[in-house]
């Protein structure tokens, strides 16, 4: 409803279009509000939500938004960074169960980022640390059915880690001055077989099948209402089953776009996010034009210069068959 000044004036600066759902507050807003945070001035999202004056809302907006925009370019440069030095290692030592990576040069506020995507590429429990001269700073996230707060606990108890704590998906750990191997053997040691007989496990719990024609406005309406959904409640991810992908292309510097299309000629725009050079995006790419596939995802609505197009957001993707 446009009525707090400063989430209005972030919509302008995010070029959200449409009332704001629960993914633009996750994807789009509060990513500019932590940027601050991350490499800036913390207090510049706390100022914007406070903010009453329209002009004063616009400025520290547009600040925020140059913020996010330059984390972005220090987090795919960190990313580059961190993956080459993990394949150089897995390559060097053997792949470990855990990938641990590290470097002087990478912003404390800016590792976990970095962690959460080579987890995502590697599929392995990972650890980034920002390298100190007393030490190391960093973060560490988690495949499913890894709990990695319990493992930073230990490191902690065993006077491994100086200060650390977090959940089963996500944690924080300091290290001592010099303590980055002994980080590294310790969790290899200790927890090694555990992590290792998750990797490759992955699951993706499909809600119900749909196809083309079926992802419909009415369609969304329904789901929306059962919203909002979040960690607790999470949004419902529709299977398309032997659908053809008629265009693919790459779009922006990580996201790959498609068309998908059913048998009856429906068709429905879809986009995968981060896919770029990654399998679900090469898959999408070389299913252009060819035979039937499976498509996961949830729906959304695009909005662009007034109209608005249904879109499925891909989760994965399968051969028929």
């Amino acid at each position: 409803a446009r009525a707090r000044v400063g989430l209005a004036a972030l919509a302008d600066a995010a070029r959200l279009d449409g009332p704001p759902s629960t993914y633009h507050l996750g994807f789009m807003l509060g990513p500019r509000i932590n940027a601050g945070g991350r490499i800036g001035d913390a207090a510049l999202g706390a100022r914007l939500l406070l903010e009453r004056d329209e002009i004063a809302a616009a400025k520290i907006a547009v600040e925020l938004d140059a913020l996010n925009e330059a984390r972005r370019a220090i987090e795919r440069a960190a990313v580059e960074e961190a993956e080459a030095q993990a394949l150089a290692r897995d390559a060097g030592r053997g792949a470990g169960a855990f990938v641990v990576v590290s470097d002087e040069g990478w912003h404390p506020g800016i590792v976990g980022l970095v962690a959460s995507r080579l987890k995502d590429k590697l599929g392995r429990p990972t650890f980034a640390l920002a390298l100190r001269g007393d030490g190391a700073v960093g973060s560490g996230r988690s495949i499913a059915g890894f709990d990695i707060g319990s493992a930073v606990g230990a490191a902690l108890r065993a006077g491994v880690a100086t200060k650390g704590g977090g959940h089963a998906m996500a944690a924080g750990v300091t290290l001592p001055a010099g303590g980055l191997e002994a980080f590294r053997d310790f969790l290899e040691t200790r927890f090694g077989a555990a992590a290792r007989a998750l990797e490759g496990v992955t699951t993706l719990a499909i809600d119900a099948t749909l196809t083309a024609a079926g992802a419909n406005l009415e369609r969304f309406a329904e789901i929306e209402a059962a919203g909002p959904f979040g960690q607790g409640a999470p949004e419902p991810i529709f299977a398309f089953a032997g659908h053809r992908v008629l265009d693919a292309a790459p779009v922006g510097e990580e996201h790959v776009r498609a068309r998908i299309g059913a048998g009856d000629g429906a068709s429905l725009d879809a986009i995968a996010f981060r896919a770029r050079g990654t399998p679900l995006g090469e898959a999408l790419l070389s299913a252009r034009g060819g035979g039937p596939i499976h498509v996961a995802g949830s729906l959304s609505i695009n909005r662009w210069r007034g109209a608005q197009k249904m879109q499925l957001r891909v989760a994965d993707a399968a051969k028929a068959g």
